[in-house]
């Protein structure tokens, strides 16, 4: 056998198992979902969104307490993390560029994002539920913030840099100030790869459960305070799941299925905001 023969085959065999490898991944995932849309689908009613929590056997019980827990948690976070993080990455960009504390910033925003969310959690209970005396929105707000933001800030930096700099230029050259540049000529010009990171990072937080456990913890009850224990559908789920009562499981399998739906549409948005891009 020559050596072309000897690449020729290692080639096939690779291409078959990477193939293999992809259906077994495909296979998998279409039977998580299978499985969550037929128990999901079926426990979904009216009730679960007209009515709060309440004892096993109860047949008045829902999710509103967690759905709007959870819409306040995410939108609150969501106005503190997305302009802290388009900032940021404006400043990576624009200002900061290749200089060592850019670099530094990127690297700590690398590591930030890779890092387990149940750590994030047991931090912000260190600092800021113990401190309080007590479980609070605020801090499952913080906590979802720091997560959020390192997400943001990455893709703003990279949406921004791939901004041609010529267009920075002709507009400097017709007396254009800095901020000016950023806001009419780099934002438009990276406005779609930036949503893209926006909603990436409501996606990437919306689904979190462990820095909820021990930040704003749960409340089985209707509360819009974000000084105390909120609702959130992760926690519900995960509860409601886990307990021994099949009325509230089938809860959970509506939880669980409400809420893959919604980080499965803002993670396809995404993703044809990014094609959307690549076709222009």
């Amino acid at each position: 056998m020559t050596a072309i023969e000897k690449r020729m085959l290692t080639n096939k065999i690779v291409m078959i198992l990477s193939t293999l490898s992809a259906f077994i991944g495909i296979a998998f995932l279409l039977w998580i979902l299978s499985i969550l849309i037929i128990n999901g689908v079926s426990a979904i009613n009216w009730e679960i969104f007209a009515f709060e929590g309440a004892p096993p056997g109860h047949e008045e019980s829902g999710l509103k307490h967690a759905l709007i827990g959870q819409l306040i948690i995410i939108s609150t976070a969501t106005a503190i993390g997305v302009p802290l993080g388009i900032l940021g990455g404006t400043y990576l960009s624009e200002y900061g560029q290749q200089s060592k504390l850019a670099n530094i910033i990127r690297d700590i925003s690398d590591i930030m994002m890779s890092a387990p969310s149940i750590v994030i959690g047991s931090f912000i209970y260190a600092v800021v539920v113990i401190p309080m005396g007590h479980f609070s929105g605020w801090a499952g707000v913080i906590a979802l913030t720091i997560i959020m933001i390192p997400i943001i800030l990455r893709t703003t930096d990279d949406m921004l840099q791939l901004v041609p700099s010529t267009l920075r230029e002709a507009a400097f050259a017709l007396g254009a100030p800095k901020y000016k540049v950023i806001i009419n000529i780099v934002y438009r010009g990276a406005k779609v790869g930036i949503l893209t990171g926006i909603l990436l990072g409501i996606a990437r937080v919306a689904g979190e459960t462990a820095p909820l456990l021990f930040t704003s913890f749960n409340d089985n009850f209707l509360s819009t305070d974000l000084n105390e224990p909120m609702a959130s559908l992760t926690v519900t789920m995960y509860n409601y799941a886990t307990s021994p009562y099949e009325d509230w499981q089938n809860i959970g399998w509506a939880a669980a299925f409400i809420l893959s739906m919604f980080i499965l549409g803002l993670n396809i948005i995404g993703r044809l905001l990014i094609m959307t891009r690549k076709g222009k």
